[in-house]
């Protein structure tokens, strides 16, 4: 029975993928407890989904909405945020004295290319990000 549905399907959606993911559907909204618009004669709900569209009792266009509203993923586009501080020069000094607070009070170790800077060291913390020269300074 099921082969004579399709083929009766195909006539109506010459497009056999698109044919199966429109009875697909069909099938998932019987299941779900959709009403029959065909007898259901002991068949399965893929068959019976397949004979309703065969049979013209069901709305193809309106299973196409189901079947793209169903695979759609809701995606919540949110605006940048205007509440977001810019990094000003008052910010980056302040960060850079408590670096220095730190390293002095030993909470934050420093090295450099020749290893740990020995305590008692005189360490600045400074350099310009943009040319690449940033990192401790030991004098």
């Amino acid at each position: 029975m099921a082969r004579v549905t399709v083929e009766d399907c195909v006539v109506k959606i010459p497009n056999r993928f698109e044919l199966v993911m429109l009875a697909g559907q069909r099938a998932r909204d019987i299941s779900s407890g959709g009403s029959l618009t065909v007898e259901r004669d002991n068949d399965k709900n893929p068959v019976v989904a397949l004979r309703e569209i065969a049979e013209e009792t069901v709305s193809v266009e309106a299973l196409g909405e189901e079947l793209v509203q169903g695979l759609q993923k809701h995606i919540e586009t949110d605006e940048p945020e205007d509440d977001m501080p810019e990094f000003d020069e008052p910010m980056v000094d302040m960060a850079k004295a408590a670096g220095e607070e730190m390293v002095a009070a030993g909470v934050l170790g420093v090295e450099t290319a020749d290893g740990p800077v020995a305590e008692g060291g005189d360490v600045t913390l400074g350099g310009d990000v943009a040319s690449g020269e940033n990192g401790p300074e030991v004098a």
